[in-house]
């Protein structure tokens, strides 16, 4: 008999479940000017839901009561751990397989024995990622596989091609994204190179932000990190991957 209450209940949660993602979907869906809600589950906030909608810049999170009467737009944090649940969530659901990155279109800077691995979109032109840059310059033994990535100012893409063209890139790539003072590769930009089929390639990927790292788990994170954080994220990655 008490077997056959816990199924019961089991059943009645389920189906609860069900009509909560049935009525959001039918409330919001026609509201989102086109992007498709791929999927609907328990926020970590008790009442409320986690919508995942897929937009043509990757995934997005919204958050709703269960009726999708009402609609928060924003990150959840949680304070005792200072974490951002909204960003840690969004990683996972726009992960990739690395191993799909067609890394010879990239730029191989290694340091050290290069066991901490990611990759990276930037713009040598982007403040936030010539600032970066200044972080990954204090992390050793580690490999970047850099796409660049000429989107902040186009007008300049003549210089990652010609980053291209110079017989040591990543020499030429330092130089440019991460000197005080960009220093352009004087090599010129006439050799077949990747940097149109990376845009592409980023775009396809919803790639809105510069710098955007994409650890070997397939985690994808928009902006740079603090060197601390960032050589924790690589190292448990590395340690993950043997």
């Amino acid at each position: 008999m008490m077997a056959r209450v816990f199924i019961l209940m089991g059943l009645l949660l389920a189906n609860a479940a069900f009509a909560n993602e049935a009525q959001i979907r039918k409330a919001l869906e026609p509201k989102l000017g086109g992007a498709k809600i791929e999927g609907v589950q328990p926020a970590p906030i008790k009442g409320l839901w986690e919508v995942h909608v897929r937009t043509e810049r990757g995934m997005r999170l919204l958050y709703t009561d269960a009726t999708g009467a009402y609609v928060i737009d924003g990150s959840i944090h949680e304070v005792r751990t200072n974490r951002d649940l909204t960003e840690e969530r969004l990683r996972k659901l726009n992960a990739i397989k690395f191993e799909s990155l067609p890394l010879d279109l990239a730029v191989k800077v290694q340091r050290g024995n290069g066991k901490r691995v990611l990759a990276m979109f930037s713009d040598p032109y982007c403040p936030a990622c010539r600032q970066f840059e200044r972080s990954l310059a204090q992390i050793d033994d580690i490999t970047i596989y850099v796409f660049m990535y000429p989107v902040i100012r186009p007008e300049n893409a003549d210089h990652s091609r010609a980053v291209w063209c110079s017989a040591d890139r990543a020499k030429a790539w330092l130089e440019l994204a991460a000197a005080s003072q960009p220093k352009v590769p004087t090599t010129g930009a006439s050799c077949p190179n990747p940097v149109d089929k990376v845009v592409d390639f980023g775009h396809k990927l919803g790639v809105n932000s510069t710098p955007t790292l994409i650890l070997t788990n397939g985690e994808r994170l928009s902006g740079g990190l603090r060197t601390e954080e960032l050589r924790e994220l690589l190292d448990q990655t590395a340690a993950a991957r043997r």
